[in-house]
This record gives C-alpha cells, structure tokens and sequence, in this order.
C-alpha cells in the first residue's frame, strides 16, 4: 500500500511544487536508491526489464529512483528534466495478466527515462500500456497482482493517470492532489483511453456515458475497502487542504510520517490490527502485512530540483537527506536484499527501525529532538546551496548522508541500552520476530560503528 500527494505553485508557500510519496512494501523488501545516468544507445537497442525485454529508444534521461532491490523499476524517482513520478497499486475487477509483463514500477521508470515533461511522461505510459499491457508478479515473498496509479508532476503541472487493464483516466490537477490504492477518479475526467466507457457497458458495470463512474464501476470492492485506501487519501487530502496557499517542505516531512488522528500521545503501532496510515507499520496478519519500505520528497522549481529521500522505512523514525541529479547520489553501501546487511543504508536504519518498535513512543522520543534539529539543519543548508555549482551541492549532500550515518548506530545504542516501559502483545511480538528472523537481524543486539558486530555479538 501506498500513498502519493503533491501541492502546485498556487498551494505551497513559496510557489515551489512540492510531491511526496510513500512506498509500503513487504518488511523485508529493501529499497535501493539509485541514480542512472544520461545515455545514448545505438539503434536496434533492447532494454530487459523486470520481465520482458522491449525496445530501447535514442536517448533516455538521467534518473533518480528509489526502488524495491529485485526490480528494474521503481516506486517513485526523478529525472533531470525536473518530472517527478509515484506510483500506487489500484485493485480492479479487470482481470489481472499473471504471465510476465510490464509492471507498474517499470512503467515509472521509462516514462522517468523518457520524457521531459509531465505530460510527456503520461503519453508515455499510456501508449506503452496500450501496446503491451500491463502484468507479472509484484510481490517478493508473496505473489501480489494488481493494476496502477501514477502521480507524475513537473515544475509547472502535475497529472493523476489511473489504470485497469488497458484502459485509463487521467485527470489535471489544480492546487492539491492525492492518491492512494484506490482509483479516484470518478465520472469527470481530461483524458481517457477511447474503450473506457465501452468495456464497462459490455460486462454490465454501466448502460453508458450518462451513469459511468471510473471509480464505481473498475473498482474490486474487496481489496480496495481493506486497503484502507479511501481513508488514507481523505487524510492526505485534509493535510495539505488545512494549508492551502502556505504549505512548506516541512509539511510534506510531516505528512509522510502522519499516523492519522488518532495518534495522539501513548500511540504505537503494536496494538493495531485492521486499517492503515500514511506511514506505515506492519504487525500481524495478511492485513498489516507492509511498512513504508522507502520516503521520496521533492521540491520544484524550473531553476532547480531538490530531492528528499530517506532511503529507509519508516520516515517517523528517519530523516531526510538532499539529493540533486546532477549533482550526483552520495555512497550509500552495497545494494541491499532481503537480508540483514549493515553496509547498507537501509538496514543500518532498519536496525534502528525496529528497535524502536519495541516500545515505539518512549524509544522514538529519546531521539526524535535530535532527528529533528538535525533536518532542520540540512533544509536550511540545502537552500542555501541549491543555487551554488554542482560541485558544491555534491559536496553537501555527501555530508548530509555522512552525518545521518554516524548519528544512526549511535540512535541505535541509546535506543537498545532503554529497557521498554511496555510489553507489546505477543501476536506483535511474534510477527516481528518472524520478519527478524527471515532477515538475520538480532533483535535488540547493539549496533555500533557502522553496524558491525564481530561473531561473539560483541560490539565492534
């Protein structure tokens, strides 16, 4: 599950466009951030994809992504043109292709690669999916089959593009926009694939223009009402609406670590068991079976694109580092996978992630003062830079990464040195120390210098 928000010039307080996403993902389902670069390919060039192979075209755009380890595209990135793309699982009664195909994240990815606008992108995914479909697995450990939404944005416009099958809507947007696992689009739209309308009176979902509903009528009622999708998107919704015409990048940090409104003090994910926020905690059950697995935030402006990535799960416990394309990604390990790595970035977090959820309020607040002075620092050096060379914003966001890496391990210690102040209940117990075992992570087994620990557990 996921959630996907972008405010235009006339919402924000600057005039800047600010976009934001979510990617929730299985617990274990590493996400690597990753920046390709600018190329030119020969003629009769082919592209292998997460499944198939297809054809590669002249010249694709640098991109900035932050993707699921296994697949070749993403769940949300960037390019150097300034296009922004996130993209959202939507849960219809057109029949799934569970044969190798194109999936959602590769579409983001090419359309990233291939365009130069935002409406350029949506063209692109259209006539692609119009050519090929859309299908194949797009769950790790489980098999997960599902159609897609994107959010794509530029410095000057933003678009909502949902799909079922073949068919899609896409719709404008004037000030603010959100999306979540559930298609929202309704009987208005701008632009629509020619047999939109039509598959739905052949099968009975409608008897014609007059009484058609995108939403209504594609929607698979099961899986979109336990994705919480609808809630979720009314709580993006309400957040960016509370601010409208003086919204603030801190808004958008905010928004992607909201846990509704019934977070209130005492709150933890522990002793959830049904619904779903904004950020993301698995606990038990086929229901809560995800966490935020990755956090992209992006401010822009047709000078310049600053990017906000966490490049861990969980932004509540994370923070947000600068990146700019042509300025280059800052080292941040080896790719992960599936298990525990702590030369990785995501894991090093992920230590510290779900040491936290063993007694999340208390164990959040021994650090949180700290994270937060922290990125405050970092937006503030960040405007201050963004005009600069990209030598020296370069230079900044590598220091930026380095600082959140050596204050991580030491979260990590404090954390675990504070005996928890609650028990959690076992079925929460239970399923982290399932997910903790299929990844080779100890539990609160002390993390420090970079996340070594020689073979007696012993601090390295």
């Amino acid at each position: 599950m996921c959630d996907t928000f972008v405010a235009l010039g006339n919402a924000t307080a600057d005039g800047s466009v600010l976009f934001g996403k979510n990617s929730d993902r299985e617990p274990n389902e590493a996400q690597a951030l990753v920046l390709v670069p600018h190329a030119v390919h020969p003629q009769g060039t082919q592209v292998q994809l997460t499944y198939i192979t297809i054809p590669q075209v002249p010249e694709t755009w640098a991109v900035l992504l932050s993707k699921p380890y296994w697949i070749w595209g993403a769940e949300m990135g960037a390019n150097e043109r300034g296009v922004v793309i996130g993209n959202e699982a939507v849960f219809t009664k057109v029949p799934y292709e569970k044969g190798p195909g194109l999936i959602g994240m590769d579409f983001l990815r090419l359309a990233l690669e291939r365009a130069a606008t935002a409406r350029d992108a949506l063209e692109v995914i259209t006539s692609l999916l119009a050519r090929y479909g859309q299908g194949g697995n797009c769950g790790l450990a489980h098999p997960s089959y599902y159609h897609n939404s994107y959010l794509i944005a530029d410095p000057h416009e933003a678009w909502v593009l949902e799909t079922a099958g073949r068919e899609w809507a896409a719709e404008k947007v004037t000030g603010v926009r959100s999306i979540s696992n559930a298609i929202t689009i309704g009987g208005q739209w701008d632009l629509a694939s020619d047999g939109l309308v039509d598959y739905a009176v052949r099968r009975g979902w409608c008897r014609g223009r007059a009484d058609f509903d995108f939403g209504r009528c594609y929607s698979d009622f099961i899986y979109t009402r336990f994705s919480a999708a609808c809630s979720r998107q009314r709580r993006t919704t309400s957040l960016l609406s509370a601010n409208l015409g003086k919204i603030t990048l801190e808004d958008m940090f905010a928004g992607m670590r909201d846990h509704g409104e019934a977070a209130t003090a005492g709150w933890t994910p522990a002793r959830l068991l049904l619904g779903m926020e904004v950020c993301m905690h698995a606990g038990a059950g086929p229901v809560r079976a995800s966490q935020t697995a990755g956090t992209m935030v992006s401010r822009l402006t047709p000078e310049v694109q600053t990017h906000w990535l966490t490049g861990s799960a969980a932004p509540c416990t994370g923070l947000f580092k600068p990146v700019w394309i042509q300025a280059g990604l800052p080292q941040t390990g080896p790719a992960p996978t599936a298990s525990y790595d702590a030369s990785t970035l995501w894991w090093r977090h992920e230590a510290l992630h779900r040491s936290v959820l063993r007694d999340f309020g208390p164990r959040l607040g021994l650090y949180q003062s700290e994270r937060d002075a922290l990125e405050a620092r970092f937006r503030e050096g960040a405007k201050a830079v963004e005009a600069l060379p990209a030598s020296e914003r370069a230079a900044y966001s590598a220091r930026c990464f380095s600082e959140a890496a050596e204050a991580t391990p030491r979260w990590t210690a404090q954390v675990r040195a504070a005996a928890p102040r609650q028990r959690n209940p076992m079925w929460y117990e239970l399923a982290w120390r399932d997910f903790n075992r299929q990844a080779a992570l100890a539990g609160d087994q002390p993390v420090l210098g970079g996340g070594q620990v020689d073979s007696r557990g012993k601090l390295a």
